[in-house]
C-alpha cells in the first residue's frame, strides 16, 4: 500500500482553485471519493491530513479549495475577511463547493456515483450548503460547523447528513440547532446530530484554543472521528 498525492487545479468560473487529492495506488479500480472542506483559514496541512486519512481508509480524499490557489489567512482578522464574502453570498458558496464536487468526480480514480463530503467550522457549513443545494452526494458531515440556513430557493436534500456539534459552541447556539432541525426535516433529509456536552467550537482540531469560544477536546475528537468513519461506511457502501 502506498498513498500517493497530486495537486488538482480546477476552476469556478474565472477563479483558479487548487486542491490536493490522495489515494492508494495499489488498486486501479475507481473507489468512493470524499471531499474535505477546510476551516476559515483556507486549505492547510490539517485539511490535507484529513484527506490523506481518507485514502488510508480506501477512499479517494480530496482537500478542496474555497478561496483560490495559494490563498491562506494569517490570524483571525484575515480569516474573517476571507470567509465573509461567502457568508454574505451563499449562492457563491454553493457554486464554489459544487465546483469542487465536479473536480472530484472528474478524477479517474473516483467512482463518481459514490461521493461524500465533510468539513470543519466554516467547512462544516460548506458541506451542509452542498447538501442544501440539492447536490447528489451520498452524505455530508459537519464537524463543529456553522448551522445557519440561507434565503436561497429551497431544494430537496437527498444527501444524508451528520452534524457533530459541541453543545457549548457559542458559534452554533441552541436556536441554530433547532432551526437546522426544522429546515432539514422540511427538506426531507435523513439527518442525525451528535451533541457533545460542555464542548466548545473547534473540538476536533488539535491546538484550537480561543478562551470561551474554541478548544480542542480529545475525547470529543475521537468520538466524532469514529462517527465519521461509521457514517462513511454506511453511505458509501
Amino acid at each position: 500500500m502506498a498513498i500517493v498525492t497530486r495537486r488538482v487545479d480546477y476552476l469556478d468560473q474565472s477563479t483558479a482553485l487548487r486542491g490536493r487529492v490522495y489515494f492508494d495506488d495499489s488498486s486501479s479500480a475507481p473507489r468512493p471519493g470524499v471531499l474535505v472542506s477546510h476551516a476559515w483559514g483556507g486549505r492547510d496541512d490539517f485539511a490535507n491530513q484529513q484527506a490523506e486519512a481518507m485514502a488510508r481508509l480506501g477512499y479517494v480524499g480530496f482537500a478542496l479549495d474555497m478561496y483560490g490557489a495559494g490563498i491562506r489567512a494569517n490570524g483571525v482578522e484575515e480569516c474573517q475577511k476571507l470567509m465573509t464574502p461567502f457568508m454574505e453570498d451563499r449562492a457563491l458558496l454553493a457554486r464554489r463547493i459544487n465546483a469542487a464536487l465536479i473536480a472530484l468526480r472528474s478524477l479517474p480514480e473516483v467512482d463518481a456515483s459514490r461521493v461524500a463530503a465533510f468539513g470543519f467550522c466554516f467547512g462544516g457549513l460548506c458541506v451542509l450548503d452542498l447538501a442544501r443545494s440539492g447536490a447528489g452526494v451520498r452524505g455530508v458531515v459537519s464537524f463543529h460547523g456553522l448551522l445557519k440556513g440561507h434565503d436561497l430557493p429551497k431544494q430537496k436534500i437527498t444527501a444524508k447528513a451528520l452534524v457533530l456539534h459541541g453543545d457549548a459552541d457559542p458559534l452554533a447556539p441552541f436556536e441554530d440547532v433547532i432551526a437546522f432541525r426544522n429546515e432539514f426535516n422540511a427538506a426531507g433529509s435523513d439527518w442525525q446530530l451528535h451533541a457533545y456536552g460542555k464542548v466548545l467550537h473547534a473540538f476536533a482540531v488539535p491546538g484550537a484554543n480561543m478562551p470561551g469560544i474554541a478548544a480542542h477536546d480529545a475525547v470529543a475528537e475521537a468520538r466524532s472521528q469514529a462517527a465519521l468513519r461509521h457514517f462513511l461506511a454506511e453511505v458509501l457502501a
